[in-house]
């Protein structure tokens, strides 16, 4: 159940007017009160007699005996709607519920007669819309401050009463919704988002790829979005702002949007922040391979979760967030879309109000932003080991939400690993098939051997994995794991213990991935083929580039 209580107005006669008219859509049925101030309102919609400027005059007697000390926006106006999925709800029950957001929010505290007036109108089997004139019978004005927030959490106790669905509650770091109006020009310009979700991809893309603020705003201007940058008299950057070229007003000026209307962690402030952290380079990260290093950093992510600090666990969340935002720049044209929808889920998941220790995160944001720097991987199997670290990243984030009852970064959490399953899938298949060739290859007595190895280490998984068609790819990865001297069971099992298997459709698969992910297995490193007598070529070394603006999401 969630509550929407708009800025206050000032002319009472105007919000009855849509309350009891046909609506927008003509999708208002049978307008009419459950509850009011007193139990005899007029209802112009049961009563012939009763007329909306008579209702008008009810509520907004003290108004007008208030004279000049009554606020000029008196109009107190909360709608309260039930999840698509409850059961319809009766006219008592709204009557109740009515009351006890009236209680909790200050505008009607139960048992003062010197309340607000109000009204409670159904016109709609699945909400009701509260008028109250926040003039109280003393002539003074009610203490409604957090109005918001006290509705919100009187709509838990109510979901739990009626047995209505709990719907996740936030923590206000959420990015600020389109307003109707942005939503109507939308619609009306023929494009599928509003200006200021468009213009918040481009800035949060932007950031996953600039190294500093002064490219960050080059990023920007290349993708043909408009930027202004504020300086304070010192000549520092004091904020930005940003447009899209074709987005007007009506005296054909752009409509100008800050970065923390965008999000709050895009303000100016937050972005130099996090880029801050990506200018120490050490020598070792140097070293290694791009996709290596960042496949490394996003393994050790859970680890970070589940045993670091709140602030350093944020950190990582945000460079998480990053990540996503980034890949679909430089994946597979086929991947693309699945991972821009992963990002957009996961944007939820980026924010808390856990402040961020960034430093603590910044080999994994430098790992992201040299990963743009060089040629995506040309076989494949180092893109779909990131993406399979990814997906256990995201679904450590997952867990350390729900764990911290932050229930709307959980389920943007949950969704992005949903569409990034999809992602994997796709992204392993080519790779997958290559190492399954190598495991139909091998030799019956070594694949005895590695079915020995997973009845030892995993035993009740073992039948289950020893079944699947990938089977034969485990094996011949076991296999690289003797090779390479290590003991394969050992391995097996800290694969197998160290990350959850509960929502994995195909165990020996997932194992293969993780198993990839050590360094003496990982892509690159030519593991020796004991079917042939031979070692496999690794990919060739990528070559340098640039990150390019025109690889960005474009404004339209």
């Amino acid at each position: 159940m969630i509550a929407n209580i708009v800025k206050p107005g000032h002319k009472t006669r105007g919000v009855l007017n849509y309350l009891y008219g046909p609506g927008r859509a003509n999708e208002h049925t049978d307008p009419h009160l459950v509850a009011s101030f007193d139990g005899f309102a007029p209802d112009p919609g049961r009563s012939p007699a009763a007329t909306l400027a008579q209702l008008a005059d009810v509520l907004d007697l003290r108004v007008k005996q208030a004279g000049p000390k009554a606020p000029e926006n008196h109009v107190w106006h909360c709608s309260i709607r039930a999840a698509p999925e409850d059961r319809r709800l009766t006219d008592d029950e709204w009557a109740t519920i009515a009351r006890r957001v009236l209680d909790a929010t200050g505008i009607a505290p139960v048992g003062d007669s010197d309340a607000c007036r109000w009204v409670a109108v159904r016109h709609a089997d699945d909400h009701i819309h509260i008028v109250a004139t926040k003039v109280r019978g003393d002539l003074r004005s009610p203490r409604n401050w957090n109005d918001f927030l006290r509705a919100d959490k009187e709509l838990v106790a109510i979901e739990k009463k009626y047995g209505l669905r709990q719907v996740p509650r936030g923590d206000r770091t959420a990015a600020k919704r389109p307003t109707r109006a942005e939503q109507e020009k939308a619609r009306h310009t023929g494009n599928a988002r509003t200006s200021r979700e468009h213009l918040r991809t481009i800035v949060r893309t932007a950031v996953s790829a600039a190294t500093t603020t002064e490219e960050f705003f080059r990023i920007v201007e290349g993708t043909g979005a408009l930027v202004d940058v504020q300086y304070f008299p010192s000549g520092d950057v004091r904020g930005y702002k940003v447009a899209l070229d074709d987005d007007t007003n009506a005296q054909g000026e752009p409509v100008w949007f800050s970065g923390s209307t965008l999000a709050a962690d895009l303000s100016y402030p937050k972005i130099a922040e996090r880029l801050a952290t990506t200018e120490a380079r050490s020598a070792n990260q140097t070293e290694t391979p791009a996709w290596r290093r960042l496949s490394v950093a996003l393994d050790r992510t859970p680890d970070h979760l589940a045993h670091g600090e709140d602030e350093a666990g944020q950190a990582h969340i945000a460079v998480l967030a990053e990540a996503l935002d980034a890949l679909p720049l430089v994946a597979p044209a086929g991947l693309q879309a699945q991972l821009m929808q992963a990002a957009a889920a996961f944007e939820r998941a980026g924010r808390s109000r856990i402040r961020a220790h960034h430093q603590q995160a910044q080999a994994t944001r430098q790992a992201v932003k040299a990963m743009l720097r060089v040629p995506p991987p040309g076989d494949g199997a180092l893109l779909a080991t990131v993406l399979d670290a990814l997906l256990l990243a995201v679904i450590a984030t997952q867990h350390w939400h729900r764990t911290r009852n932050h229930t709307q970064q959980a389920e943007a959490a949950r969704q992005a690993a949903e569409h990034l399953r999809v992602v994997c899938r796709a992204a392993a298949a080519e790779p997958l098939a290559v190492i399954h060739h190598r495991g139909r290859r091998l030799a019956r007595p070594l694949l005895e051997r590695q079915a020995a190895v997973v009845r030892q280490a995993l035993p009740d998984l073992a039948e289950r994995i020893l079944a699947e068609p990938t089977w034969p790819a485990l094996a011949a990865t076991l296999d690289d794991a003797t090779t390479a001297g290590h003991g394969p069971a050992a391995l097996l099992t800290q694969a197998a213990r160290h990350r959850e298997l509960d929502t994995a459709a195909n165990l020996a698969e997932v194992l293969t991935w993780r198993l990839k992910r050590l360094p003496d297995l990982a892509v690159g490193k030519p593991p020796h083929d004991r079917t042939a007598g031979r070692v496999q070529p690794g990919p060739a070394t990528p070559t340098p580039r640039s990150t390019r603006a025109d690889s960005l999401p474009k404004s339209r």
